[in-house]
């Protein structure tokens, strides 16, 4: 799963980051049985679960009895009791696994939140280690080693990102000691997050009453906007500029004001903008199988009435250029819905304890459009939105335009510090099927066009579309 941020559409400053993508696995294993509940109908954890299971991967340690799970972080020189949840935790840091899928001999398992989302790979234990017996690091001095060591073990890209991450915290060291207070440690931890420039990596803290947050890496159109009109303004601009100057008469939001539909050049292009990768109900508990099943729900019924009234156009443009990410299940069915033939999106490997094998994320065709579909990005394209352009690329009718993604991928690590701090982080590899990473430095297009220019971020927008279409047209 993935972090979730549901907000009108005035209001959508925070990533809407989302749930991951169903998976299967690559190799023949007993791991590939239909997932099943972790609890039963009297809402007491069946049997089959009930035990000690650790992800080396995560550093998860799960302690499962009748009653639920009680969740342990298993970290370098430490293992705590850290239960989802919190005051500053993410949504990532809130949801709790409710399937599973047991390996034939009952000593692995994979834990997924929803039936069909990546799972995590869990080796059962005797019992809970011994280390874990001990009082959770305190002090400045412990936090931040065990902050330290945390990002050294699980985040997966140093080398992409080029950060030298012993370097760094060797340097920051000498600013740590007992005693210095909350708000001068996470100016020093926070730096070192910022240092990173991933916006999936995060750390959370409210200290003296104020909530603080460090996050980098959210490229160069946002962190402009958000310093010049603002974040909500522009939006509406946007929006306002394209159903009243770009688009043909008949323009209509939907799914919840996350989609906006029309058409362009007199018909002869249909055009989709896409916010959010899901956000399309409201009323239901994220994260449940409920929420999952209105959110598809949702999003076939937008799909079907906006790629039928596309009937009889010449070709397609996919807006994803302002896509904050969302529901990767979600993000795969718009590959879904634009393909003929199955393929393979990509892959995804965690990164962490040494586990190697990857994941495999198949599109299965359910066609609704068949014409040349032009996809359009730039760097506020992310997460979700991100994945979704992956597996669109290895669509031969698919051009993508725009500019460079985001480069943050991976779904968040949730990894709550003691004291109450939490920290996410990523730790999971997308790889094209050709094998190629595209964390840390987006997916660049075929068609570069300025899509968000800082002289003018919202003029631009319409200036490219307009540029697009006048492309598309002379194609056909």
């Amino acid at each position: 799963m993935r972090p979730a941020a549901l907000m009108p559409l005035a209001s959508l400053a925070p990533a809407f980051l989302g749930l991951a993508a169903c998976a299967s696995m690559p190799e023949a294993t007993p791991l590939q049985q239909q997932a099943m509940p972790i609890h039963g109908a009297d809402g007491q954890v069946v049997a089959a679960a009930q035990g000690v299971w650790q992800s080396r991967a995560n550093g998860w340690i799960l302690d499962i009895d009748a009653d639920g799970i009680t969740r342990w972080q298993d970290a370098p020189g430490a293992c705590y009791r850290a239960d989802q949840g919190g005051d500053n935790a993410a949504t990532m840091g809130t949801m709790e696994y409710r399937y599973v899928t047991l390996a034939a001999n009952g000593e692995q398992a994979v834990f997924r939140y929803l039936p069909g989302d990546t799972p995590t790979r869990f080796t059962r234990l005797a019992a809970l280690p011994d280390r874990c017996s001990g009082p959770a690091p305190t002090g400045e001095t412990a936090v931040f080693d065990l902050f330290a060591g945390v990002v050294s073990r699980h985040y997966g890209f140093f080398a992409e990102r080029d950060v030298d991450w012993d370097a760094l915290v060797a340097q920051a060291r000498p600013q740590v000691h007992d005693g210095m207070g909350e708000a001068a440690l996470f100016d020093v931890m926070g730096t070192l997050v910022e240092a990173l420039g991933d916006s999936h990596t995060k750390l959370i803290a409210t200290i003296a009453g104020e909530r603080r947050r460090a996050q980098g890496g959210l490229g160069q159109t946002l962190p402009m906007v958000r310093e010049g009109m603002g974040e909500g303004a522009w939006l509406g601009a946007l929006v306002e500029q394209l159903q009243g100057e770009v688009l043909d008469p008949g323009s209509r939001m939907l799914a919840n004001d996350r989609m906006i539909a029309g058409t362009l050049a007199d018909g002869r292009i249909g055009y989709l903008q896409v916010f959010t990768m899901g956000g399309f109900v409201e009323g239901y508990e994220e994260g449940s199988p409920e929420w999952a099943a209105a959110e598809v729900e949702a999003f076939d019924a937008a799909m079907d009435e906006v790629l039928g009234s596309f009937a009889g156009t010449e070709a397609m443009i996919l807006d994803l250029s302002n896509n904050r990410g969302g529901y990767d299940v979600i993000a795969r069915a718009f590959a879904e819905r634009l393909t003929e033939q199955a393929y393979l999106g990509y892959t995804v490997t965690n990164t962490g304890g040494g586990e190697a094998v990857p994941y495999v994320i198949d599109v299965a065709p359910a066609p609704r459009y068949s014409g040349p579909v032009y996809l359009l990005t730039s760097d506020v394209t992310v997460s979700g939105g991100e994945l979704a352009t992956l597996a669109l690329r290895q669509n031969p009718r698919v051009i993508h335009a725009g500019t460079t993604t985001r480069g943050s991928f991976s779904t968040p690590l949730a990894k709550p510090l003691p004291g109450g701090w939490y920290l996410e982080l990523s730790n999971e590899a997308f790889r094209a099927p050709d094998g190629t990473l595209y964390e840390g430095r987006g997916i660049a297009p075929q068609w570069p066009v300025e899509v968000y220019p800082p002289s003018d971020p919202v003029g631009g927008h319409r200036v490219a579309l307009e540029w697009l279409a006048d492309a598309i047209v002379a194609r056909q």
